[in-house]
Order: structure tokens, then C-alpha cells, then sequence
């Protein structure tokens, strides 16, 4: 009988593991320890932890806290993995892990074969820039620019270089220039050249004056004479 609930408990305590995910991960270009992580992720999810702390995930690998953490960096940039936001009815704010975008990797034909080679020298353009690694958040960011709002990565290299030029490199500010090229419906880099161009048959005299004005003129910057 303490056989049989042995037993009992050990199948109770089981979480399920697509068979696809076995099966493909080396594809996904994952290692072993990638695979160990998405697994424990996944468990934690199912246990109803959708956001377990770094220092959590890393209690069960062989890894340290920051080979970890370099490990979420890598699967949230190879859209693998997602982090989602929610507010609640007394707007406080909460964050939760998915891997939605790993399971419809794995059961979708790969239709996006054709993705701009761009995405993966985006990130490394913006660590460069940033002098450090992005953090989750900042390469969830990217991705949503990417795969949500399909701003490509020429405009958003360009909202970049806006940044820098301006001295203002954060992520609060080159998310408002992407969205006023988008309310503007700009959506190439060559749209926003013109645009800039008319702007500046407008302004001639003046444009020396601009920086005292309170209007943000982030938008017209000279850089888009520049590069792709």
C-alpha cells in the first residue's frame, strides 16, 4: 500500500514537456543549459510562480546568478521568451514571464525565415551604444518595436543614433520618436528624410533658434542626411 501512494505521489508530481521542444531546441540554437532554464521556467509557471527571481531559477541550475541571467538576456532576444505587463484594478503594476513565443516557434512552419538579418545586429548596436548588457526589459522593448508595432530596424537604428546625438539615450525617449514617426506614418528611414527635408525648407533662417524652442524637434534632427 506505501508502495502504491509512493508511486501515486511521483506521478502526481510530474509536469508535462512538449516532445517538440526535445526534439528542437538545437535548431532554436539552444544548449543544454538554455533547455534547463525554459524547463524550469516552465515548471515555475505551472506551480504558479509566473515570475520567479533570477537568484530562484538560478537555485537549481549549476550556474551562478549572472551566467543566468545572461541565459534570459539570450531567449528574450531570440524571442523565445516574453515578458508580459498587467495593472490591476488598483493600477498597481505586475510583470510575468511567457513562453508563448517559444511554443509558436516550435508549432509554426518558419514563415519569418526572411527576417531582417538586422534584428540580431540591433541588440549588439544598442549594447555598444549603451556600454553595457541590455536588461530584459530593454530588449522586450526592442522585440515589441520589432514584432508588435513592425517598426524595422533601419528606423529603429535611426531613433538610436537620435538619441545619442541628442544626448538623451534612454528608452523612454527613442520609444517617443519611434511613435510620432509612426503617428506621422513614417515608417522608412527614406520617409523620414523627406519629411526632415520639408521641414527644413520651412524653417531655413531659424533653424539655428531651434534648440530654444520648447517644441521637441527630436524629429527634424539633422542626422537623417546621414546613413541608412
Amino acid at each position: 500500500m506505501k508502495k502504491n501512494m509512493l508511486i501515486q505521489d511521483i506521478m502526481n508530481n510530474q509536469i508535462s514537456i512538449p516532445s517538440e521542444l526535445l526534439l528542437s531546441y538545437k535548431t532554436l540554437g539552444l544548449n543544454e543549459t538554455d533547455l534547463t532554464v525554459i524547463l524550469h521556467i516552465h515548471r515555475f509557471i505551472l506551480q504558479g510562480n509566473d515570475f520567479p527571481t533570477i537568484h530562484e531559477i538560478s537555485d537549481y541550475l549549476t550556474v551562478d546568478d549572472n551566467e543566468c541571467s545572461k541565459i534570459l538576456r539570450k531567449l528574450i532576444q531570440r524571442n523565445l521568451l516574453k515578458i508580459e505587463r498587467s495593472e490591476n484594478s488598483q493600477n498597481q503594476l505586475s510583470e510575468s514571464y511567457s513562453l508563448e513565443p517559444l511554443w509558436e516557434k516550435l508549432y509554426q512552419p518558419v514563415k519569418e525565415e526572411k527576417k531582417d538579418n538586422d534584428d540580431g545586429t540591433l541588440f549588439i548596436l544598442f549594447e555598444q551604444e549603451f556600454g553595457r548588457p541590455l536588461s530584459p526589459f530593454e530588449i522586450e522593448t526592442i522585440n515589441v518595436w520589432l514584432d508588435e508595432d513592425k517598426i524595422s530596424p533601419a528606423l529603429i537604428k535611426a531613433a538610436l543614433r537620435e538619441s545619442v546625438l541628442m544626448a538623451k539615450l534612454n528608452f523612454k525617449y527613442m520609444d517617443r520618436i519611434l511613435r510620432e514617426w509612426q503617428k506621422k506614418g513614417i515608417h522608412t528611414v527614406e520617409q523620414a528624410r523627406q519629411a526632415s527635408k520639408r521641414f527644413h525648407d520651412n524653417q531655413t533662417t531659424k533653424q539655428s533658434n531651434v534648440n530654444n524652442s520648447k517644441r521637441d524637434t527630436s524629429f527634424y534632427y539633422n542626422w537623417l542626411e546621414g546613413e541608412d
